[in-house]
């Protein structure tokens, strides 16, 4: 099968619906490629706190379940798949998504980015109930507890010290005896008083059945085991952009985020990015949203100049 589009949007999280809903609204039917990770990060993501509009707060599900329904109001298409190939050399551009051939005059990267986790028992499931890789999503409900950081850089130091506005203690453990962050975020830490820090350590277990308590960490040196008593952890090991489809045929960072110029142009003409996938210094929900809908509009007029 074979159809063309006038906007196909890849991906389904705050950036994605929002490009959907705007781009319906304004009458251009959107195609949009749900991924393998529908409603991105927020789906893993329990009680969102700064998204405007909830005074009380909103479950991350319910809030892109809630963008969903909004953008299929005013006549977006949603299809379960994943896109397998895209062909961004052809005017339209060729995407094979499962069996079926979509041609798409534009095309807005919404793919967001999944952040690097420890590959440990019982990690995944206690996301969002005491694991997280978002200290400005989730740090408020650490108030007054003893938590830890993991990683090394200037990410991992920026979300401990963004913690320590909350929680009683944080613990940063990193793997070596000396950090990878730059001097300043060093400095910044070691003065802190309420940063701890686990050298030559490594987590081998997080804790806990129905939310965290405790990491199971491991001396790198000595070999030995101990518990660290904590109730939350952060992974701050970085971010990988979802970009896999369109590497090599898109402008890229050095750290693998799509450059885009002004707005959410890409340096190929009808190909737009949005949310996680291009920005790596704010990956916010509601930042996410504002990108999206920027896609949208620039698709739009992108293709009113063209006369469709």
């Amino acid at each position: 099968m074979s159809e063309t589009r006038d906007v196909v949007i890849i991906g389904s999280g705050c950036s994605g619906h929002t490009a959907a809903l705007y781009t319906a609204r304004a009458n251009l039917k959107p195609l949009v490629i749900e991924g393998h990770e529908p409603g991105g990060q927020l789906s893993m993501t329990t009680l969102v706190e700064n998204f405007p509009g909830f005074p009380e707060g909103i479950l991350g599900p319910q809030l892109v379940e809630n963008m969903r329904k909004q953008a299929e109001r005013f006549g977006a298409e949603y299809r379960m798949a994943h896109l397998t190939s895209a062909d961004l050399g052809k005017r339209p551009f060729l995407l094979h998504i499962g069996v079926h051939q979509v041609h798409a005059q534009t095309l807005i990267i919404a793919s967001g980015a999944s952040a690097r986790w420890l590959g440990l028992p019982h990690e995944q499931q206690l996301i969002g109930h005491g694991v997280s890789s978002c200290a400005t999503c989730d740090g408020f409900f650490f108030r007054g507890q003893d938590i830890a950081v993991v990683g090394g850089g200037d990410s991992a130091l920026e979300e401990a010290l963004f913690l320590t506005r909350f929680a009683t203690s944080v613990t940063v453990i990193h793997r070596r005896d000396a950090l990878r962050a730059s001097k300043i975020m060093q400095e910044r830490a070691f003065s802190n008083e309420k940063i701890r820090f686990a050298w030559n350590t490594q987590v081998v277990e997080v804790l806990g059945d129905d939310k965290v308590t405790g990491l199971k960490v491991r001396d790198t040196l000595t070999k030995e085991d101990r518990v660290l008593e904590v109730t939350g952890v952060f992974v701050a090991i970085g971010h990988v952009p979802n970009t896999t489809l369109v590497t090599g045929q898109v402008d890229l960072h050095a750290n693998g985020y799509v450059r885009t110029g002004l707005g959410s142009f890409t340096n190929i003409e009808g190909l737009f990015a949005a949310g996680d996938v291009q920005d790596d210094v704010y990956r916010q929900a509601v930042t996410s949203a504002g990108s999206g809908c920027i896609a949208a509009i620039d698709a739009e007029r992108w293709l009113e100049t063209l006369g469709m």
